[in-house]
């Protein structure tokens, strides 16, 4: 589905990818589930492209519904993968990410789990080679993707920002639909490995300029990085007792 000029989703609010398109060719912003992969094919085509124009996938972090495809990617067309140095043991398989829950509802949580089993996400493969990155690089990639970190859902959390797309992808360090719990609007994402710092982290990403911010869950937030970071801080304050 096409979001911009140069911008494009795959998926849904459960689980999304999204595609940074420019005429040097495309960049694929994480790699959601391995059924993805047909999403991805089908996204191509309607853009008048084929994998062979796919030039890099970029991790967001190395959790396994964020892995999806980019290893066969890697393995059949030579695409590269990249992800932040503190993920890349995550993304090889490694190093287990914490289970920490937090709050859920039934309906929610299986929805989350039924559509990560139709999608393949009990057959996702470690990515075997990753090229790792760090804050502050810009990649030699379509967009001109620059790395910014965001330590705290992961250590190597990080997002990605387009000038050309006019969007920072932000992964997990905020989402806009729990997976667990089905509510909408920018706020704390689940399984995060340390809520703290994951939340001082959104002074870096407030510090940034951009129209879309896109999280890996939940649909698109239209607006500044600064009013979704305020947003996310607001929804993480317990609520009031009453008087």
């Amino acid at each position: 589905m096409r979001l911009a000029p140069h911008l494009s989703r795959i998926g849904n609010d459960i689980v999304a990818v999204h595609l940074i398109d420019t005429p040097d060719g495309v960049t694929v912003i994480d790699a959601g589930l391995p059924g993805h992969r047909r999403d991805l094919q089908h996204e191509l085509r309607a853009l008048g492209r084929t994998v062979a124009d796919v030039r890099g996938v970029v991790l967001t972090h190395g959790d396994s519904d964020h892995l999806g495809f980019a290893e066969r990617l890697r393995r059949d067309s030579g695409v590269p993968v990249y992800v932040h140095a503190a993920d890349a043991e995550r993304a090889r398989g490694g190093d287990k990410p914490k289970l920490t829950l937090g709050p859920l509802r039934l309906g929610p949580t299986l929805g989350f789990f039924a559509y990560s089993l139709r999608k393949g996400g009990m057959r996702t493969r470690y990515v075997r080679e990753v090229v790792e990155v760090g804050d502050g690089d810009v990649l030699d990639l379509p967009g001109a993707p620059r790395i910014v970190a965001l330590p705290g859902h992961s250590l190597g959390s990080i997002a990605v920002h387009s000038d050309i797309a006019d969007a920072v992808f932000v992964g997990d360090a905020l989402t806009t639909r729990s997976v667990l719990t089905g509510r909408t609007g920018p706020q704390p994402a689940p399984f995060t490995d340390d809520p703290a710092t994951a939340l001082a982290s959104l002074d870096r990403l407030a510090a940034l300029n951009a129209s879309w911010v896109i999280p890996g869950h939940g649909a698109p937030f239209r607006g500044s990085p600064a009013e979704a970071a305020a947003a996310v801080r607001a929804a993480a304050q317990p609520p009031r007792a009453a008087a």
